[in-house]
């Protein structure tokens, strides 16, 4: 079974700040070349009690009294709990989970005014971190001079949910690197100006709360520079979505791998696509299935990898993008193998889960929106594909513990924290912060999932 590593736990003996957990997912955001170039976190705050507790965080301020910037300690009172909630976000954007799920992308993050104000705010590497500016933060010279000192720090601003000017727009827009823009929201005849007078201004664009293909055209045709949603996982995007290889053959070697085929029908039919055998070749002679030699026939590939992985490696190159760009910047494989990966981690944890039940989640979660890549009716594609019927019946109808799964997932990437909680009450053990932690440790596996064979090979741990 795998198992992953809870980064900050509460433990015995911690001070109460210390097991305050907050809880993260990830959004994509991609360029005008639709790849991805950075992820939005949205963020869970922890849970605090009523009344403020005495104790500072440790980890991050161990002596408050020596600290002369930290208004809370100069007035000799206690933090309240918005700051203590503030400050353990902070610390917890600091993980190494936090930090492999944004495989190498800056991350965007909402911030309140008692995270501007906290001097743990530095421990963010400035150019890793973009701030996001919310349209109802209260400007004054306190505020604007923080903004000022941390970006002469190097330090990144965003004004987020813009719908039109107002006065906090213009207050704070002349320390803004980007604009982000609800075009769904924003005046549709007044987007036209305010993008073109932004874009004067050198401000980069950002369209947020794309969930169709048209609401992307728009606006890339109006100039944004990035978009954020899940426009490029409707079907809609198939039309100008090219594969890496051809249909027919990926859904035939998906088909003849359902079945268990030998080493001479599988060369065959490797045989018939040269992309699949180019593929397969860098796959067995990745570091993480070195033989201790050159892999140099597409035989010795077959036995170096497996039908387990080889059939793996192809449900998620099913995603691919044809052209030639990084894996890991394609959006839609990263969405599906994300999801795919969250999906397996999620079932071991449930009672008398093994490994089939594993491997039927894992095609649960990648063959979800696979009508993203072929258009037509989900229903027929997954025909095609010749799945069980408990698998069909929870991407179709979301029956069954993988139906419930499935929507939870979908809920994590939405940042739904109220329809997640309620949904695992229905999945008992499973808590908001096990499927959250669960959310990134996908991430990071779906980041080198098709680097290399190191990502296929953790699927077996």
């Amino acid at each position: 079974m795998s198992t992953i590593a809870v980064e900050n736990p509460g433990h015995a003996g911690a001070t109460d700040d210390e097991q305050l957990n907050a809880s993260f997912a990830r959004q994509p955001i991609l360029n005008r070349d639709g790849m991805l170039c950075g992820y939005e976190l949205k963020i869970r705050a922890p849970e605090l009690p009523a009344e403020p507790l005495p104790d500072l965080d440790h980890d991050l301020d161990a002596d408050a009294e020596s600290n002369p910037d930290n208004a809370a300690a100069k007035a000799g009172r206690a933090p309240t709990p918005a700051q203590r909630a503030a400050r353990a976000i902070i610390r917890d954007l600091t993980q190494s989970n936090v930090r492999g799920a944004l495989t190498g992308h800056p991350a965007y993050i909402d911030m309140s005014r008692d995270m501007l104000f906290d001097d743990a705010i530095e421990r963010l590497p400035a150019e890793r971190f973009l701030f996001e500016l919310p349209p109802n933060m209260e400007v004054d010279d306190e505020l604007i001079a923080r903004i000022v000192l941390l970006h002469g720090r190097r330090y990144r601003f965003v004004l987020d949910e813009v719908t039109q000017p107002n006065e906090t727009f213009a207050k704070l827009l002349p320390y803004a690197e980007a604009i982000k823009i609800d075009i769904t929201r924003a005046p549709a005849a007044l987007l036209p100006k305010l993008t073109s007078v932004l874009k004067s201004a050198g401000k980069l664009l950002i369209a947020s709360g794309l969930d169709a293909q048209a609401d992307f055209e728009t606006a890339h045709g109006l100039g944004f520079d990035r978009f954020q949603g899940y426009f490029f996982a409707r079907p809609q995007t198939a039309l100008t979505r090219r594969v890496s290889a051809p249909r027919h053959a990926l859904l035939n070697l998906l088909q003849l791998l359902a079945g268990d085929p030998t080493v001479a029908q599988l060369e065959a039919e490797l045989k018939l696509n040269p992309v699949l055998v180019m593929h397969l070749m860098k796959l067995a002679n990745s570091s993480g299935l070195a033989v201790g030699h050159k892999v140099t026939t597409l035989r010795e590939a077959i036995n170096a990898t497996g039908t387990d992985r080889i059939a793996r490696w192809t449900q998620l190159l099913l995603y691919a993008d044809g052209r030639k760009v990084a894996l890991e910047d394609d959006p839609l494989l990263q969405l599906a193998a994300t999801r795919a990966r969250f999906m397996e981690l999620a079932i071991e944890r449930l009672p008398e889960a093994g490994r089939d039940e594993a491997d039927a989640a894992f095609l649960t979660g990648v063959f979800s929106f696979v009508d993203a890549v072929f258009g037509g009716s989900l229903e027929s594609t997954l025909n095609v594909l010749t799945l069980s019927r408990p698998i069909q019946a929870a991407i179709l109808q979301r029956e069954g513990a993988l139906g419930l799964l499935l929507d939870t997932v979908e809920a994590l990437e939405n940042g739904s924290w109220v329809e997640l909680a309620a949904l695992c009450a229905q999945l008992a053990p499973l808590t908001v912060e096990e499927v959250a932690q669960m959310g990134l440790a996908a991430g990071a596996w779906a980041g080198v999932a098709d680097r290399s064979a190191e990502g296929l090979e953790r699927i077996e741990d």
